[in-house]
């Protein structure tokens, strides 16, 4: 050390520094002298005195008023400030991991987004359709609430040829839904429209660039012929509803979703064996996966009496278990167990371009997520036997008619299950005409009566109860 520092025993009041005078011990930090003034100030501070035996070390040589020990501090200093310095090492190597760690979540999240947004298939040419026709069209009546057209479709191109044979190429919607989204979205109405229901099919386009004539035939010549957009009119033509979107949804995609959420529930009442539907099964309670709850669902010849209207009656009572499923398991709140329903949902799905993203299928989603599962209603269109073919179906009016303003206004329709034996949406015993709407009259005014009620089910249900 200095001679400064080690003359006398005593300690200068102020000893002179000048730049160079000292150098700091090996390894230490050049700003320690600064630190020390502080500590050195902070332990005179604490008694109103300096440390006597900070003035003086144990072999009688003095000290300065920086505090540092030629003999103890010297060697000291440096191991604080490694220690100091692996401190900081430590804080960036954790900074370095946690924004490595950040970047793969992000890297990862994007790739899962791009590559589910990938899947979603755009129907363009419905959109030329529908805008060359548009103002023939139902304007919306009320901000905020949607009307959704879900179409089941029944192609055996591909790997759907298992299910039937494919009369060159040529295909036709097996279900049509026309579900309606409140506009507060506190419910939420699924309305099926029947195969065999006569409708006035308008004029559409078909692929090869040639058109239909308009004619009167069952619905769902309307997809063979002109596809969504011609089904869409048809439905349009006949409702008055403004069709907001569309879906068409293919075999796989349906058996992909229910073994996302991992099986649905069912109770059968007779046993099912339908070699046409590719299924068989016992009766009771039995929870059904992909290929299996298809066959469920297109089964109609190996259950009940054979008819569309008993079908379309168990699809409502499948879709509501699966909704029950959907909410009851958390599957919207959870992103491990939504990806795989997504995943399976997009790939089989082909959207009108306001609907071809994630995100909008995620906002759609998410905008009916909080609706009470007894407030997701199933229903089918009131219907009867055509009066010139029992094969086919009508309209019961005035009780559909009324039902498609409930739709149009987003005023409150209800459902209750049908009595054993009655039948479904066939008149007015439900009271769907109660309210002295006359038949000739398919518009009537607004009234402060009760909503009407329908045959049908809800989410809450389900199958089993």
């Amino acid at each position: 050390m200095d001679a400064d520092v080690t003359d006398s025993a005593g300690t200068p009041p102020e000893p002179e520094h000048r730049p160079g005078d000292e150098q700091p011990p090996p390894g230490a930090d050049t700003e320690p002298a600064t630190t020390d003034d502080a500590d050195a100030d902070a332990d005179a501070d604490a008694d109103g005195e300096p440390d006597a035996q900070a003035t003086a070390t144990d072999d009688g040589k003095s000290d300065s008023h920086s505090g540092i020990d030629a003999g103890t501090d010297a060697d000291a200093e440096p191991e604080a400030v490694g220690g100091v310095k692996k401190g900081r090492r430590w804080l960036r190597w954790t900074a370095l991991g946690l924004s490595v760690a950040v970047l793969a979540a992000a890297g990862t999240g994007w790739w899962l987004y791009k590559k589910l947004d990938g899947n979603i298939h755009t129907d363009t040419s419905a959109a030329h359709e529908l805008e060359e026709y548009e103002r023939e069209r139902p304007a919306s009546l009320v901000r905020g609430a949607e009307n959704v057209l879900l179409i089941g479709s029944d192609s055996r191109a591909g790997s759907n040829s298992r299910y039937g044979r494919d009369d060159g190429g040529a295909q036709r919607s097996d279900t049509t839904i026309l579900l309606h989204l409140a506009a507060d979205r506190r419910s939420a109405t699924a309305v099926s429209l029947p195969r065999d229901l006569m409708a006035d099919i308008p004029g559409c386009g078909r692929p090869d660039g040639t058109r239909t004539t308009e004619q009167f035939a069952q619905f769902n010549w309307a997809f063979e012929f002109g596809g969504a957009a011609c089904s869409i009119r048809t439905v349009e033509k006949m409702t008055r509803v403004r069709v907001d979107h569309h879906m068409v949804i293919d075999f796989n995609g349906f058996k992909d979703m229910v073994d996302a959420v991992d099986g649905v529930e069912v109770c059968l009442k007779e046993p099912v064996d339908d070699q046409q539907a590719h299924v068989k099964l016992p009766a009771g309670r039995q929870i059904l996966h992909g290929e299996q709850a298809l066959g469920f669902v297109r089964s109609r010849h190996g259950i009940g009496d054979g008819s569309d209207t008993q079908r379309m009656d168990r699809q409502q009572q499948f879709l509501g278990s699966l909704v029950k499923k959907v909410q009851s398991n958390g599957v919207l709140l959870n992103p491990t167990r939504l990806y795989p329903v997504l995943d399976a949902a997009t790939k089989s799905i082909t959207t009108d371009a306001g609907l071809n993203t994630l995100r909008d299928l995620y906002d759609l989603v998410r905008s009916m997520r909080d609706i009470p599962t007894e407030n997701v209603q199933f229903l089918t269109v009131p219907r009867q036997p055509y009066a010139y073919d029992q094969n086919r179906d009508e309209l019961v009016q005035p009780d559909a008619d009324r039902l498609f303003r409930q739709l149009r206004e987003d005023l409150p329709v209800k459902v209750a299950a049908p009595a054993d034996g009655a039948k479904t949406n066939a008149g007015n015993k439900g009271g769907a005409g109660s309210d002295g709407d006359k038949p000739d009259d398919p518009d009537p005014s607004p009234s402060p009566s009760p909503a009407p009620t329908y045959a049908g089910t809800t989410a809450a249900s389900g199958m089993c109860g």
